[in-house]
């Protein structure tokens, strides 16, 4: 146990803010900057650390591997070798290789070590699992894939691949051998995404054997407090895949000092847990807040200070009792005075550029060190009825402006030293970035950039050649059901025709395209979900949109769907006895459609089209039992294109 100082609430308090585990691998999520940046605005001594990159980091270590290997030895040794999953016998067969390589091969995808892409790319450096099956596939049907996709010259993006089925195959043996709620992305989400009761995440944390993560996110969480010393931690928690982890860390930091005041937040806890009713939560945090962070975590520590400030959209633990503290004479700060985000705190050379698909748009997610801002709060359009608009970070628009937008950027580059950027809004307003291209051309800012939008008549070809010439690469939006009924039905407010027309303007000005799709949206037949893979089929082959990712509609008790569920012909099973999280809702369509069947054929087709591949098979082809053929022409898509 290393030593700690005493902790006292000071009145010049200092604040840690924290991600919990696990987010993207390649950069950093953009709470505890946005929080950070903010503090430091209002003069509190504010600092950050992401737990989740450091407990990864941990792990794909050669000292990791040794106590993965000591474990899955311990977990498997009354197991035969001819019982052993694929990944663990691979893994112990061949540890020696994996313990050389792991250290340097992490190295390599920091951009620390760039010449050890030679012998990575030689494909005989690397011992290769059951990870690399799917690229044993794709070379089986399309000859020389690696080389059609990275040239023979793309020895370095090459070797990044091949670097990522690495580190997946040791992930793999993580979760299979050594804690099964390990994920590269998420950890323990089912225990938490729309769990009505705690009592699942409650029996892991009260386990009397702690899960290999947790050891680590407990030393963690001691060098951490040894470090900064802090008099509050404040942990956001952006998604149900980090929410076991922050309450480890609270767990935790609880247990080393106890008088630290432990603040929770971030987009899980804005979504789900709007009806939390769990006293049992307040064993590991003392302040739950919703929304903008900004106005409630200053409540916070202004109370804390003594300054007699109420609280403002928090919970917290009355006589046994959670108790929601509104306070209306409070209002959130508006976009322009949140403060600029900042990294200070993190380690900004610790992120690995990952590859995890062979696609030059798919990969942006995961390739790359992005500065990530918000160009405004909010959806400007906030009508679409799968989307939860009645939430405040959906629902309240507020633009920052152009001139406080660049101010941003600029600061970010001279903190970064990098000039690369994702605008992180729900959907970035059209006007603002246009107005933002031009004055990046005519200030002579050199940046690369990419976005979400919605596919808007805005975006005319002329537009989209300016956003390119700014510096723009990529952009990403809903095509969602690909069909125009539906689209109607939803209040997309595009169509389909009109989507094939914006996203063939931003590829000719060189701009990657992704477009977000949805299939079992109520109401949906089996023959519109067909002409929707056609439609997309069509939209890839005509150089439209270049990659694309298929998720099952979910209703939301927060979305027009899930509010009034008879103007799209649902009966909704209203969940039972809710004391923690709340989102998804189950529900009833009277039109019956093959929806497990049909979404399984439409991601192996879209898979085979992000790689070029199968484009000359008829769409039924993809599903696994007899389903209609196409009701589009052939050509429908070429048509549209004007």
């Amino acid at each position: 146990m290393l030593e700690l100082m005493d902790f006292k609430l000071s009145v010049d308090m200092k604040i840690l803010l924290i991600t919990p585990p696990m987010t993207q691998l390649n950069t950093p999520y953009p709470a505890t900057a946005y929080l950070t940046g903010f503090l430091k605005q209002q003069s509190y001594a504010a600092t950050q650390r992401d737990l989740a990159i450091d407990v990864f980091l941990t792990m794909m270590s050669r000292t990791g591997l040794e106590a993965i290997y000591d474990q899955v030895v311990e977990n498997y040794d009354a197991v035969e070798d001819s019982e052993l999953p694929d990944s663990i016998y691979n893994f112990l067969d061949n540890f020696d290789d994996y313990y050389r390589c792991v250290d340097s091969t992490v190295k390599f995808l920091q951009g620390k070590d760039p010449s050890l892409a030679l012998r990575i790319a030689s494909r005989k450096f690397l011992p290769e699992g059951p990870q690399f099956e799917g690229l044993l596939q794709i070379e089986s049907m399309q000859e020389n894939s690696l080389n059609k996709a990275f040239g023979s010259l793309g020895t370095q993006d090459k070797a990044k691949y091949l670097a990522t089925l690495f580190i997946n195959d040791i992930a793999a043996v993580i979760t299979q051998g050594v804690d099964p709620y390990f994920e590269i992305s998420r950890y323990a989400e089912r225990l938490a995404a729309s769990n009505a009761q705690f009592d699942d995440l409650y029996a892991v944390l009260q386990a009397e054997e702690p899960t290999y993560t947790e050891i680590i996110i407990e030393q963690l969480i001691e060098q951490y407090l040894v470090d900064e010393q802090p008099d509050v931690m404040g942990i956001s928690v952006p998604f149900p895949g980090n929410m076991l982890g922050a309450l480890q860390a609270a767990k935790h930091c609880k247990k080393i000092a106890p008088q630290i005041k432990i603040i929770l937040g971030g987009g899980f806890v804005n979504t789900e847990l709007r009806s939390l009713k769990e006293a049992r939560l307040f064993e590991f945090v003392d302040y739950i807040c919703v929304d903008d962070g900004e106005r409630p975590l200053l409540s916070v520590l202004e109370k804390l200070q003594g300054k007699g400030a109420e609280l403002f959209r928090t919970y917290t633990l009355e006589a046994g009792k959670v108790v929601f503290n509104k306070d209306d004479k409070q209002h959130d700060f508006p976009q322009k005075k949140v403060g600029t985000p900042t990294y200070e705190g993190l380690s900004l050379d610790s992120y690995l550029s990952v590859c995890e698909v062979l696609n030059p748009m798919h990969r942006i997610w995961s390739d790359g060190r992005w500065n990530k801002i918000t160009i405004a709060h909010g959806c400007y359009w906030a009508k679409c009825s799968f989307c939860d608009i009645s939430l405040d970070y959906i629902g309240n628009y507020d633009d920052a402006g152009v001139e406080m937008t660049l101010a941003r950027i600029k600061a970010l580059i001279v903190e970064t030293g990098q000039t690369g950027f994702h605008f992180v809004d729900e959907a970035a307003p059209p006007k603002a970035l246009v107005a933002l291209a031009e004055k990046l051309i005519e200030q002579e800012i050199v940046i690369t950039w990419w976005a979400n939008i919605r596919f808007e008549k805005t975006f005319t070809a002329e537009k989209c050649q300016l956003l390119a010439d700014s510096g723009c690469i990529a952009i990403s939006g809903g095509l969602e059901v690909a069909s125009d009924r539906l689209l109607k039905l939803m209040e997309k407010g595009v169509s389909v025709a009109q989507v094939a027309n914006i996203t063939h303007s931003f590829t000719q000005a060189g701009i990657l395209v992704h477009a977000y799709l949805m299939y079992g949206f109520p109401s949906q037949t089996e023959q519109e979900t067909v002409d929707a893979l056609e439609y997309v089929r069509q939209l890839m082959l005509n150089k439209c949109i270049h990659s694309a990712y298929w998720h099952r509609f979910a209703a939301t008790i927060h979305s027009p769907v899930g509010l009034k569920p008879d103007d799209y012909g649902i009966r909704l099973k209203p969940n039972e006895n809710v004391q923690f999280a709340e989102n998804d809702i189950d529900f009833i369509d009277t039109v019956k459609t093959p929806h497990e069947m049909l979404g399984r054929g439409l991601k192996k087709a879209l898979y085979n089209y992000m790689h070029n591949m199968g484009f000359e098979h008829p769409v039924s082809f993809w599903f696994e039992e007899n389903v209609g053929e196409t009701s589009l022409e052939k050509n429908t898509i070429k048509k549209y294109l004007v």
